[in-house]
């Protein structure tokens, strides 16, 4: 399980007969990224990911990739998620929600976010190919859903148009890094949690 430390980091250790990994994940960072899975579009996609939003990440990650590439994909889905939530703590003074579209040439992709503590994903896209080199897009959709579950937070990811498959995935996460970057960011104005309830 996730433990919180100095900040709004957060790091975890979880290790099955399927994957095992180490991961931590810094809200307020730098935007540098150390990522070592056996996942190579992954690795990228996280890259994209850290740099964009300004995060700290740091993945090591193992995996049963001579089967496929899915439980890994998933098990750092649910990892990212834990720490995620771990890290913004009790959520007092976020700005909660975004909305973000980011364009890669010719795609064009829209990243939503509530950190609402009711986890939810919406995902619209319609990839011209199954396949980026040996990544499954469907991957993508697994990669996302367990991210929003375990993070508890509300998701809607659309890509409105694109031609490239690399390129639309690759616009949905730099548009998730900016997001949740937005969201996670501290309001000065804002007193206590940003919710009528009194609780997120």
């Amino acid at each position: 399980m996730a433990e919180q430390e100095n900040g709004r980091i957060s790091s975890i250790a979880r290790k099955t007969n399927e994957t095992d990994i180490q991961l931590s994940f810094g809200v307020d960072g730098t935007g540098k990224a150390e990522i070592e899975t056996d996942v190579p579009f992954l690795n990228h996609m996280l890259d994209l990911f850290t740099k964009h939003g300004q995060f700290d990440l740091k993945v090591e990650a193992k995996g049963d990739v001579d089967i496929d590439d899915h439980h890994t994909v998933e098990d750092i889905g649910i990892c990212l998620g834990q720490t995620l939530r771990e890290a913004l703590g009790d959520k007092k003074g976020i700005k909660r929600y975004a909305s973000v579209f980011v364009p890669m040439d010719e795609a064009l992709a829209q990243v939503v976010i509530d950190i609402s503590n009711r986890p939810h994903f919406e995902y619209r896209a319609q990839y011209p190919s199954q396949q980026v080199g040996s990544f499954s897009t469907e991957l993508v959709h697994e990669f996302l859903w367990k991210l929003a579950l375990e993070a508890r937070i509300t998701l809607h990811v659309i890509v409105h148009y694109g031609q490239n498959t690399h390129h639309m995935i690759e616009a949905v996460f730099k548009a998730l890094g900016r997001a949740l970057d937005e969201a996670t960011s501290i309001d000065p104005r804002v007193q206590g949690v940003p919710s009528t309830k009194g609780v997120l």
